[in-house]
């Protein structure tokens, strides 16, 4: 009993004692944290009702970028020279369950706002006025950036992706016949990843303004950047080949470049120093300082002047 106390005492001094909130204690956290959880899981059932009753819509969708290619100057579609590329399940339930992942992915895309309003009504409670300023700004700005990572990969990188790889395979004599799971899994990895990977300047920002990294340190460790971007890569990339790898490579490492730009540009503010501080209080003290010797040296009560 006695061992068991000593470690209750421990664990209540060294790690319960340190999370405490003097505002909220932590199980109020928790229960905090358990709602606000429900209510995102609640939000995204609802989306997914919707999205679920489009499904067979929304892949009709995804399959654009398959054999057409976006023209920006014009703002369409145009058709690709590949012939007409037929889907095909293999299994009895795979239709069925590509429709539920489509489905569920659209979801959380459209939930992606609510969700990150969530994160930031439960994390801001416990953030200084200035850390305020600077977390709600990029919680915002987060959202717009995954939309547009996603908008990206969509209307550029799948085109071009799809378009090169079918085509080598038609050239080398081979027809295409595309399963819908491999089809739809390819797809929708690619617009989760590059929505993150437009994530990264902000994330960077976000460390740079916390003190956590800076512009030097950041440029330092550039070459290893590099190398990781392409690691990264080629875990993140649903086939092996090096051309999607670098898909995801280089435009992982452009956005670690511009992360380094804006980490220096909205670095953290140093601190005043202590000495700063009494350098900014000295007129002071020295104006205090003046009046104390005529008020020493006056040796008789009817020397001294009052303020009026």
């Amino acid at each position: 009993m006695a061992e068991q106390s000593k470690i209750t005492k421990w664990l209540q001094d060294k790690v319960f004692n340190p999370l405490e909130d003097k505002k909220m204690p932590v199980m109020q956290h928790l229960f905090e944290f358990q709602a606000r959880l429900t209510k995102v899981v609640v939000i995204v059932a609802l989306f997914f009702v919707g999205t679920f009753f489009y499904a067979d819509t929304l892949v009709q969708w995804l399959r654009i970028p398959l054999q057409n290619m976006f023209v920006p100057g014009n703002l369409e579609w145009v058709p690709t020279d590949l012939p007409k590329i037929p889907f095909i399940f293999l299994s009895p339930a795979e239709a069925l369950w590509q429709n539920l992942k489509v489905a569920a992915l659209f979801a959380l895309v459209l939930a992606t706002p609510y969700i990150l309003w969530e994160i930031w009504a439960f994390v801001v409670p416990g953030l200084h006025v200035q850390e305020r300023r600077f977390v709600a700004p990029f919680v915002a700005i987060s959202a717009v950036a995954f939309y547009l990572g996603l908008g990206f990969c969509f209307f550029f990188v799948l085109p071009f992706a799809l378009n090169f790889l079918i085509s080598y395979g038609v050239k080398a004599g081979f027809i295409p016949q595309i399963s819908i799971a491999s089809y739809v899994g390819f797809s929708l990895w690619f617009l989760v990843v590059f929505g993150l990977i437009f994530e990264v300047p902000l994330a960077l920002t976000l460390m740079a303004k916390l003190g956590w990294v800076d512009a030097p340190f950041l440029k330092k460790y550039r070459k290893w950047a590099f190398l990781g971007a392409f690691l990264f890569a080629a875990l993140l990339t649903p086939t092996p080949d090096p051309f999607n790898q670098c898909l995801m490579a280089l435009p992982m490492y452009f956005f670690y470049e511009v992360g380094i730009i804006s980490a220096g540009f909205f670095k953290k503010k140093p601190e005043a120093t202590e000495e700063e501080e009494t350098a900014a209080a000295s007129p002071a003290s020295k104006g205090a300082g003046a009046l104390q010797p005529q008020a020493a040296t006056s040796g008789h009560d009817d020397d001294y002047v009052g303020v009026p």
